[in-house]
């Protein structure tokens, strides 16, 4: 009974606005208060004890590291290189962005930071094109949402420090469904492009070898990053906390002294911005375990667990309510705050049906990435909204024919968990260096 009343405040907490991490807070407040004879400081002890983690150090550096290579440029030499490699073919253009998001997602770990980066420049570009303008945005809206999947991923570390399961693991199982995803994407924009007649004069302005050798060699160092980052962590030269303050050296080398695009006087934004950044995950972070704790501490999860085990038996059946429940979280949740909150709920009864963590982990992800563009509170949705001065209720529509093509994905990547597990155990098969 205190579980239903316990997750009834904290629903009663967040309907009335309240920030989820304040509302975690006081949810364990009134529960400690009412039923339990622990004192409030339990709280704050719990708070600095999540917060003393070497692998939570990974968060902050790579908000700061996205955040300068998004200062230093790297984005417009990013949609340089999709251009010359895609934009030829028909519909190109929006190929172009859509590649172009998949390579900002490999840098910046962040959806909305995708969709900003990329259709800042993009949705003008596809407009004087001569685009339809709804779908010059619902490109990008969607498309952006590949932030949170292809590795580096915030919430993949989220996810990795709320179940312990390993974080190279689930950067590399983020790989194939976020180019599965991408792929898919483009050949949306090729066949739309054909049926609705516009991008058609994309081939007439298809780059010769020549530019496209250009564009790469100035992307070049760009697109390196994902690369030292995964390849450093799976190697085992350092791990993904170093990973990350190697990115943050990396690009700010590259930023300030092979694009020069970044000042000396530019870092004091740089650094601001991500400190706020860094800061509001951080605090909801440590928020939601204070909360887990009081959760575990009252033996929820496992009335939880032996509640669903009841209710679905058979691991196909848990998998449809997880998938129910997520997109409905995500609706109301950002994806950090749910995974922090519903994982280790879950993590027991994946465990006891021997379903793969790693491969759930996927799921959750991209389910709330589903949740970046649905409303109530579809980040993805609010930054095109704001870039463009669309109506909210116009970008979602935009967005639909993507979304339903995401919903399938979401179904073939949870009953065919090769997808998301075949890069980790290839990589895990593979010999070690010495």
């Amino acid at each position: 009974m205190n579980s239903v009343i316990v997750f009834a405040i904290l629903a009663a907490l967040l309907a009335t606005g309240t920030p989820i991490a304040v509302a975690m807070i006081g949810t364990v407040m009134l529960a400690l208060l009412f039923f339990t004879d622990v004192p409030m400081l339990v709280i704050i002890q719990q708070m600095f004890s999540s917060a003393d983690s070497f692998t939570l150090m990974a968060i902050p550096f790579f908000v700061l590291s996205g955040n300068i290579m998004t200062a230093g440029g790297i984005s417009q030499r990013l949609i340089r290189v999709a251009t010359a490699l895609f934009g030829g073919m028909s519909g190109g253009l929006a190929i172009a962005a859509t590649a172009a998001c998949a390579f900002f997602a490999a840098i910046s770990g962040s959806s909305p930071a995708t969709v900003a980066a990329i259709g800042a420049i993009m949705i003008p570009a596809l407009q004087k094109a001569k685009y339809d303008d709804k779908y010059s945005v619902g490109v990008i809206t969607s498309a952006g949402s590949l932030g949170i999947m292809i590795p580096p991923s915030i919430p993949m570390v989220v996810y990795a420090l709320a179940t312990g399961e390993p974080i190279g693991k689930l950067f590399m199982a983020g790989v194939v469904p976020g180019l599965m995803t991408a792929a898919v994407f483009a050949v949306m924009c090729y066949v739309a492009a054909k049926r609705g007649g516009f991008g058609q004069a994309d081939g007439e302005t298809k780059a010769d070898f020549k530019e496209q050798v250009a564009a790469l060699k100035e992307g070049f160092w760009g697109l390196m990053m994902p690369l030292i980052v995964l390849g450093g962590i799976y190697s085992g030269v350092f791990t993904p906390t170093e990973a990350a303050a190697v990115a943050v050296v990396y690009s700010a080398i590259v930023g300030s002294f092979i694009y020069k695009d970044i000042k000396l006087k530019d870092y004091v934004d740089i650094l601001t911005s991500s400190a706020s950044v860094a800061a509001m995950i951080m605090f909801i972070i440590i928020s939601a375990s204070a909360f887990s704790w009081y959760l575990t501490s009252q033996g929820i999860p496992q009335e939880v667990a032996e509640w669903i085990i009841s209710v679905a038996p058979q691991p196909w059946m848990f998998l449809v309510a997880v998938n129910v429940l997520l997109l409905i979280v995500g609706c109301f949740m950002e994806p950090n705050s749910a995974i922090l909150v519903l994982a280790p709920l879950f993590y027991p009864i994946v465990m006891k049906m021997n379903i793969n963590p790693i491969h759930f982990g996927i799921i959750m992800i991209y389910n709330l990435e589903l949740g970046m563009l649905t409303p109530p509170l579809g980040l993805n949705l609010f930054v095109a909204s704001g870039m463009t001065k669309f109506p909210l209720g116009r970008v979602v529509k935009a967005s639909i024919p993507f979304i339903i093509a995401m919903f399938i994905l979401l179904i073939v990547y949870t009953y065919i968990p090769v997808f998301s597990t075949w890069l980790p155990d290839l990589l895990s098969a593979a010999p070690t260096p010495p």
